[in-house]
């Protein structure tokens, strides 16, 4: 009898296909009865590189193409990185699987292996995003700060050619990628929090497919899709997006969700911090409770 296939589509680089694999091996492992195949697509997001996400279309630059391949039926199912996917679901498609959560912190490469603290004062940082540069300036704010896109392998060719002095990455991918001998330091979360969805590979798929929701029901890591609903859900309250500069990490401990989130203003000099717990079952109702604090505290300041 014939395998029934599976198409699943990720981004290009080396990284996405890592961790469609690891989606793929999900699904193999849970039903076998599937014949599992991976669809590389380029995305825009691929495409530009020398430019802020936010100038050019923000984190759907990431993943529009994929999921128009997932409504034209091309694809069965969407592999992407959860802190790459905007907070509000795109009509007719359904993110509600999420694999074990990958280490979330954020890590630095440095020339000379330096410490963030101490790098030379002047010194060049390169980071992809105003969250982690307003959290760095915070404890170094004699330090430039500039924009670096690309890859990882890209973000550290860039390095070796001087053209930046140390960079921020996520741990999750450098260690996915097996690059760890490059790590200078490894920040803890509580002095950089990371993105929501951090570390987490999210499997989307069309809202109609009963086959493919109900396998991925199985895949589901319930620990992480309880911390990632919470976490998003800030995200939404303040309708956040790449530009928002805003860390949000939930944990969970014994029969409780801890959530920890800071948000800034736009030019990075105010900061809100709030850290709340809950019951577990009722995660949700507590990113939507964070969200609504740093909404009214900061007065919609972290808004263009």
């Amino acid at each position: 009898m014939k395998s029934k296939k599976i198409i699943i589509g990720s981004r290009g680089s080396k990284l996405a296909l890592i961790y469609a694999e690891k989606a793929k091996a999900e699904i193999i492992k849970f039903s076998k009865e599937f014949d599992v195949e991976i669809k590389k697509i380029t995305t825009k997001g691929d495409i530009i590189q020398d430019v802020r996400l936010s100038d050019t279309g923000g984190k759907g630059l990431f993943c529009n193409l994929i999921e128009q391949e997932l409504i034209n039926k091309k694809i069965d199912i969407a592999v992407h990185a959860l802190k790459d996917l905007p907070s509000n679901e795109t009509q007719g498609l359904t993110t509600d699987c999420f694999l074990k959560r990958n280490d979330p912190r954020e890590i630095l490469i440095s020339k000379n292996n330096l410490d963030f603290h101490k790098i030379k004062t002047g010194s060049v940082i390169g980071t992809s995003s105003y969250r982690r540069e307003f959290q760095l300036k915070r404890i170094r704010k004699d330090l430039k700060y500039r924009l670096i896109r690309g890859n990882v392998d890209t973000r550290i060719e860039k390095l070796k050619k001087n053209l930046f002095d140390a960079i921020i990455l996520s741990y999750a991918g450098i260690k996915s990628l097996n690059l760890e001998d490059n790590i200078t330091q490894i920040f803890s979360t509580s002095e950089i929090i990371p993105s929501a969805g951090q570390g987490v590979i999210a499997l989307q798929c069309r809202k109609d497919d009963e086959a493919i929701i109900n396998l991925l029901k199985k895949i589901n890591h319930k620990e992480t899709h309880c911390c990632v609903q919470a976490e998003r859900n800030v995200l939404k309250v303040l309708e956040g997006d790449c530009e928002t500069p805003v860390g949000v990490l939930a944990k969970i401990e014994s029969d409780k969700a801890i959530l920890e989130a800071e948000l800034f203003s736009l030019d990075g000099k105010k900061r809100f911090y709030v850290k709340s717990s809950n019951k577990l079952n009722l995660a949700k109702n507590l990113g939507i409770e964070v969200g609504k604090l740093l909404k009214k505290r900061s007065k919609n300041s972290y808004k263009r």
